[in-house]
This record gives C-alpha cells, structure tokens and sequence, in this order.
C-alpha cells in the first residue's frame, strides 16, 4: 500500500538545462564542456533531497501533455517521487530552465515557468477537493513554496485559510523573484531561506552578511529565516535568538540547486527532530556536498 505524503513541495517541475565548463568565461565567449538535461525546478529539486533523506513528498505543480512532460513526469516516478496530483494540461508546454555555469559560479541562466504562471490556482485543486486537503480539514504539516508561483497566487496562499495550519517554508527561486515572497512578512507559519542578497530585496533594505540580511527580515516581519552568503557564515534566526555557522569549505563544481538543497536537508533535520543548530549543520553540509558534485 502506498504511503501518503509527509510534505508538499508546490512549484516548479520541469526541465533543466545546464552547461558546464571548468575553463574561465566572459560574456560571449565559445568554450567547450558538458551539457546535461536532468529533472529540476525549485519545487523538484527539493522533492529529490526530501526523497533522499527518507521523507515522501508529494508534488504540486504542472507540465504540458507533450513528450517533455511525459518523460518528466515517468522520471520523477522512477525517483519515487509522488506525482500523481501534478496537472498534466493539454493546452501549455512543459516548463524550462536554462543556465550557463564556469568554474562552479552561475554565468547566466534563464528560467521560463510560463506554464506554471498560466496553470495559477489550478495547481493547488488537490488542497480543496479533498485528495489531500479540504477547507474542513487543511494541510497540517509542512509545505515547501517558492517563488515560481506569481505574486498574486503567493499572496493568495499567504491569506488562505487552506495554508492556515501548515508549515511554511518559503524558497525565493531567484532574487530575481524575491520580492514575491513580501505576501509572507507577518505570516505566523512562514519560514523563509534565503541568501544574503535575496534578504535584503524582501526586506528592501541594505544587506551585507547573512547576518544582517537576518536581521533586515525579522525587523520587517518575518517569524524565521535561514540566511546562506556563499561560503560565509550561514544564519537561523527568530525573535528568541540566532544561531550561526559557518559552512564546510569544498571546492565548487555546480551552484545550480544548491539552495534547494540546503532548505530541503533543513527540513528533513527538523523533521527527524534534530535540534536548531544540527539541523542547520546538517544543511550546510548537504549544499557544499552537492556544490562539489559529490550527489551527483
């Protein structure tokens, strides 16, 4: 019998495709490497880790009824990842995300979550239909959110009732798409990751450490923040204290997900009752793991 999800993971599913060089680049440059296509999307990638460190999540999120979601959808079952609550839609493609990376450190990238954007409120029918949750009985544990969803859904979710008893955990996808995540300053559930300079855009103030990137958010609201810079001091922080640390020095090989795996490490810690700052070692541990390449 099939087991029932311990956490949602609503947002981006799609593909991602990534270039990789170990040679130095600039702008317009022509270098050879490698160029892979594998599952990502921020929801995704969290699901991965989630699934890695014994949680069942379960998915939110859509993909086009076309070849690309196909495969994507029967590779996220082969990772045994539950998929059975994604929106499979005739009308829209599967999304994408683009990205160039040299000597690990992120050149450019784009991200088209068109069809995330357009499928909205449509991808979180299964909280009110029953098949998960219901507004007589919403989602009690833990959620993982992020800012691939537009701003007005996310200030939906932010005010809904359907979200009142849940366990929030909020990734911006970008700095980008920080700013998305203001809906949630105030939000008793709420619990933000986030690095330094995404920090300081939510916050809309001047950040210059994870530290004060910390600082900024609990000053404008927020009930909890885990703030990364790199490879400097990473931070938890709430209005009852902050703990500090600093993560393992590894030499980079890929940025792309590692935040994703840093808040997805975190939250399984959590759930195996690990204490704060176990829980936040734990995290770092698992993000320098995977910008050196060791999970791949």
């Amino acid at each position: 019998m099939k087991q029932s999800p311990d956490i949602l993971c609503i947002g981006s599913v799609l593909w991602d495709i990534i270039g990789r060089t170990d040679l130095s680049m600039a702008p317009g440059n022509d270098k050879p490497g490698r160029i892979a296509r594998v599952p990502g999307g921020v929801a995704l990638n969290i699901a991965i880790t989630l699934k890695a460190q014994g949680m069942r999540p379960a998915l939110l999120s859509v993909v086009g009824h076309d070849s690309a979601g196909a495969a994507l959808l029967d590779e996220c079952g082969r990772m045994g990842l539950d998929v059975a609550h994604v929106l499979v839609d005739h009308a829209l493609a599967t999304d994408q995300y683009m990205a160039i990376e040299a000597q690990g450190q992120l050149l450019a990238a784009l991200a088209d979550a068109h069809s995330l954007e357009v499928a909205g409120a449509r991808i979180l029918a299964p909280l009110q239909d029953g098949r998960l949750a219901s507004p007589g009985a919403p989602w009690p544990g833990p959620m993982a959110i992020d800012g691939n969803l537009t701003p007005d859904l996310l200030a939906q979710i932010a005010a809904s009732p359907l979200f009142g008893s849940a366990d929030l955990r909020l990734a911006p996808a970008s700095p980008g798409k920080a700013e998305r995540l203001r809906a949630f300053l105030g939000h008793p559930g709420a619990t933000f990751y986030v690095n330094a300079e995404e920090a300081g855009l939510i916050s809309d103030s001047p950040v210059t450490c994870a530290e004060s990137g910390a600082g900024a958010l609990l000053s404008a609201g927020a009930r909890r923040v885990l703030v990364t810079d790199g490879g400097r001091l990473a931070v938890d922080a709430r209005a009852d204290g902050a703990i500090s640390l600093s993560p393992p020095t590894v030499h980079p090989r890929r940025v792309t997900g590692a935040g994703d795996s840093f808040m997805a490490a975190h939250i399984a810690a959590e759930a195996r009752g690990e204490a704060r700052a176990a829980a936040l070692a734990h995290a770092l541990a698992t993000a320098a793991a995977h910008v050196a390449g060791e999970s791949e």
